[in-house]
């Protein structure tokens, strides 16, 4: 049935990364400026850690209201702890969905504790939007647990019309899959950005010119060898003694304690770089914009930083599958196949070629038109859980 006039959408939005949550926002503030609707965020994983920098508090201090904060990680990044930590989830969540019911439940992306609270909200019969779907990934379990929440999920929207048509493949009615464009790239145009000088004084560090901006995340098809990809990475970039570094932690999957441990022991025994748990969305655009190139396996390097028309180095097989940009420069794990591609994205013809290349993730008014989609669909007649698989 639809809302009454009356009553407002209750729209309840997962975030557990930093990552995740920085991509959300611009949604949640579209959502706030619709009188029908009241968007309100349930907070859990990395954010309730102190490990990873407790950043709950930046979601307090942007003033975004907090219907619940359920813990769910599980000390140590083993399979087993990811296991028991999606056991966690489930519970928490189930017991939250029982005693609150929203109309909606807004996720993004593809981790693990976002599928295991899917399914909490699906026994529950609350339909799922998910953004970031048909994506590939094939260096990454989230890859799997991608599609598992796309077929969880009743409205989905992508960043990419290819994306699109691949949720379409999964069985999903071509009428609740919008291909929106990327939100990291619509935070990337709006977003004040921090002088140099004001990041350095954040940082409680000077950064010196040139600089690196590093992210890396353990490939977890293969999490065994996070130790030995981590210190190829270091050993390339001590072949650049001339660059300075700014690396942020790496996330909590199966791999991620090791090279958050190597990351701060490097950092601790070389003055050219800086280690910190979480830079926040504002710091990181800021960074991104001073830097000379950004170096790892991060997502953003694909989707976000093309639109800043600085090189990207993407390491490995964790972002394989992707459509990127052609200032993206594809390399091995190794230190050789690395050291080569930071001396490419040096060079002053990749860089030229990075200043004129076009961010294929690019769409204006993403956030709007997720916000306007979720209020149309959800004021329309008709059970909006149920649907029925498309066959092509």
């Amino acid at each position: 049935m639809p809302l009454s006039s009356e009553r407002k959408l209750n729209v309840a939005v997962l975030t557990a990364t930093r990552a995740e949550y920085s991509l959300l926002v611009p949604v949640v503030r579209a959502m706030q400026e619709r009188p029908g609707m009241h968007p309100y965020m349930i907070v859990t994983g990395m954010h309730l850690s102190p490990e990873y920098g407790m950043t709950v508090n930046q979601i307090e201090a942007d003033g975004i209201e907090i219907a619940a904060r359920i813990p769910i990680l599980v000390g140590g990044d083993s399979a087993c702890a990811t296991s028991k930590s999606m056991a966690l989830a489930t519970l928490g969540f189930a017991d939250h969905f029982a005693a609150r019911r929203p109309d909606c439940l807004v996720v993004l992306g593809d981790r693990f504790e976002t599928l295991a609270v899917c399914c909490a909200a699906f026994n529950e019969r609350i339909p799922i939007v998910h953004i970031h779907g048909g994506e590939k990934t094939e260096g990454a379990a989230d890859d799997a647990y991608r599609h598992c929440i796309t077929k969880l999920s009743q409205l989905h929207f992508t960043s990419t019309e290819e994306y699109r048509r691949r949720v379409i493949q999964l069985g999903e009615d071509p009428e609740r899959v919008y291909n929106v464009g990327a939100l990291g790239v619509e935070n990337a145009a709006n977003v004040a950005l921090m002088s140099l000088q004001e990041l350095s004084d954040s940082l409680n560090r000077p950064l010196k010119k040139p600089f690196v901006l590093m992210t890396y995340h353990p490939v977890t098809v293969d999490s065994e060898g996070a130790e030995k990809e981590c210190r190829a990475l270091l050993d390339a970039m001590g072949r650049f003694p001339a660059l300075n570094y700014l690396a942020t932690q790496a996330n909590a999957d199966a791999g991620g304690m090791i090279i958050n441990q190597m990351l701060s022991e490097y950092a601790d025994a070389h003055e050219n770089m800086i280690f910190v748990k979480t830079l926040g969305m504002r710091r990181y655009l800021s960074a991104i914009h001073e830097c000379a190139f950004v170096l790892g396996n991060s997502s953003s390097g694909i989707l976000e930083v093309p639109s800043f028309h600085k090189p990207t180095v993407n390491i490995g097989n964790r972002q394989k599958g992707r459509i990127a940009g052609e200032s993206v420069i594809h390399c091995g794990n190794d230190a050789d196949s690395i050291a080569a591609a930071m001396e490419r994205a040096l060079s002053a013809d990749f860089r030229e070629k990075a200043a004129r290349a076009v961010n294929p993730y690019e769409k204006p008014g993403t956030s709007a038109a997720i916000a306007d989609r979720i209020e149309s669909y959800f004021s329309m007649d008709g059970a909006h859980y149920l649907k029925s698989f498309y066959d092509l």
